[in-house]
């Protein structure tokens, strides 16, 4: 990675962000990405985005799907954005997780839930904004978010 690289990350880094899930069922099995790139856009309509990049080999199986689940990660749920945020292996094992009649996935006991679509799609340097139209939703208020804050998990407060 070049200097500027290298510095982009770190500064990158000094704005911490809540950690999501984006999953859906592909072929019957959950499967799912890890985003730090959560964020509302619109209220009317209602639309979320995250951030995708090129080198994904799991948002093939996703950008096609009716429906696909955005888990906000609970404080106590950093174990579940290590797993979903690795390369390899079985990422939901060991992780709960429900899936609705219309196929999205959605990481049990999460801070916040979203039921989506794609809405759209744009390339972006290295990743893709993907833009979702949310169809229901909901939140634990007892539950705190997990944050990804200089290259760590960190739980608020």
């Amino acid at each position: 990675m070049t200097a500027l690289g290298l510095n982009l990350r770190r500064v990158y880094g000094a704005y911490p962000t809540g950690v999501a899930v984006v999953a859906g069922l592909a072929g019957g099995r959950p499967a799912g990405i890890a985003a730090s790139s959560f964020v509302p856009v619109s209220l009317a309509p209602p639309l979320v985005s995250v951030c995708v990049a090129h080198t994904s080999t799991t948002w093939p199986l996703l950008r096609e799907l009716p429906r696909i689940g955005i888990s906000v990660l609970g404080a106590h749920q950093e174990h579940v954005g290590r797993s979903l945020g690795s390369r390899d292996g079985d990422r939901f094992a060991g992780v709960g997780w429900r899936s609705t009649a219309d196929g999205c996935v959605l990481v049990d006991d999460a801070s916040a839930w979203f039921d989506c679509s794609v809405e759209e799609q744009f390339r972006s340097g290295d990743h893709d904004i993907v833009v979702f139209r949310v169809h229901d939703l909901d939140a634990a208020a007892d539950v705190p978010p997990l944050v990804f804050h200089a290259s760590a998990f960190r739980r608020l407060g």
